[in-house]
């Protein structure tokens, strides 16, 4: 949105000459999208599992409707922007025949901006009504900003070479257990589970093997859980992180939300990593959104510091457990 706010800027500019109304509705856009650029950078200074559901989904519909809103702006500098050359005694009667057509299609250009900037307010002051209804500053402000670094987070964003005992060894061992089988139990659903307990590194060595192969798959999504997760905050994650940007998430079921899931991975060969779960209720209705009736070499990760959550995640014999150890004595 930073580079939205000057092209706004550049539109109220004498030069373009636009209609008293439509700078107002200009200035108005201006005013409501600094509003909403601070309200963005105040989300965006918080940890993103800290975030409702509802928040999450108001910031990706302002920065959508920005883009858009910056390509109607860009068309339309286009269009008004005289790049004429000063005209010779032997063109003057083309430049004549371009600029009569110019001033038509700036005159078209201008109508037409008139009504874009009309319709992006009536978006923008829908957007800014559920900013309301949905307490965004109130969240936001309700939660403390982290003074620590979540062991997770961290894991997720360090560079793979920088652990030993990681790169080579531990995630060959993982991803030989994603692939080994016969021709047909490798086209089936296969689900993996790692399990040790908590700072070993689990997050690290999946998000590793994650990063390794996503790309051999039609989609992915890598999904943190908290210990206190219900199934339909994971539902909705793994949904935002497959690409599916819907308003009325929130509004859903879980019942809904599985529909929704499977519709999304229908067909596809899809690679989802769970990342601590410690519920096995839980464990239970995620699994629903999976069925088993796949062919199409699609992966399932999940992680857990209990070993009872591990084993129920790979009750069939197709799928396997990863005992995490410890690093031995000569590599920590």
């Amino acid at each position: 949105m930073g580079s939205l706010l000057p092209k706004l800027a550049e539109l109220l500019k004498d030069e373009y000459k636009l209609k008293k109304n439509i700078k107002d509705g200009v200035r108005s856009l201006e005013k409501e999208m600094k509003s909403m650029h601070a309200a963005l950078h105040k989300v965006a200074e918080l940890p993103w599992d800290q975030l409702d559901d509802q928040v999450k989904l108001w910031a990706w519909e302002v920065r959508e409707l920005s883009f858009g809103m910056e390509d109607v702006v860009d068309k339309f500098l286009v269009r008004v922007d005289d790049d004429s050359e000063p005209a010779t005694k032997s063109n003057r009667l083309k430049q004549l025949t371009k600029k009569m057509a110019g001033l038509f299609t700036k005159g078209k250009a201008c109508h037409q901006i008139a009504y874009a900037i009309k319709d992006i307010n009536k978006q923008v002051q829908e957007v800014s009504n559920r900013r309301g209804r949905y307490t965004v500053d109130t969240i936001v402000a309700g939660i403390a900003p982290a003074t620590t670094i979540e062991p997770r987070l961290k894991a997720l964003y360090t560079e793979v070479m920088q652990l030993v005992g990681i790169a080579g060894k531990r995630d060959q061992e993982v991803m030989n257990l994603l692939s080994e089988g016969d021709s047909v139990s490798t086209k089936k659903l296969k689900i993996v589970s790692v399990v040790g307990f908590g700072r070993l590194g689990k997050t690290t060595l999946v998000k590793t093997v994650y990063d390794k192969i996503k790309g051999g798959f039609d989609c992915s999504a890598f999904v943190p859980v908290s210990q206190n997760a219900d199934a339909k905050k994971v539902f909705i994650d793994i949904l935002l992180d497959l690409g599916m940007y819907e308003s009325h998430l929130t509004m859903l079921d879980e019942k809904q939300l599985i529909n929704k899931l499977q519709e999304r991975l229908e067909n596809k060969r899809y690679l989802i990593v769970i990342d601590d779960i410690w519920d096995e209720k839980l464990w239970e209705i995620v699994n629903l959104a999976f069925p088993s009736s796949n062919n199409f070499e699609s992966r399932l990760i999940t992680t857990s510091r209990i070993v009872s959550v591990s084993k129920l995640c790979c009750s069939s014999t197709d799928h396997s457990v990863y005992q995490m150890k410890p690093l031995s004595a000569d590599d920590s």
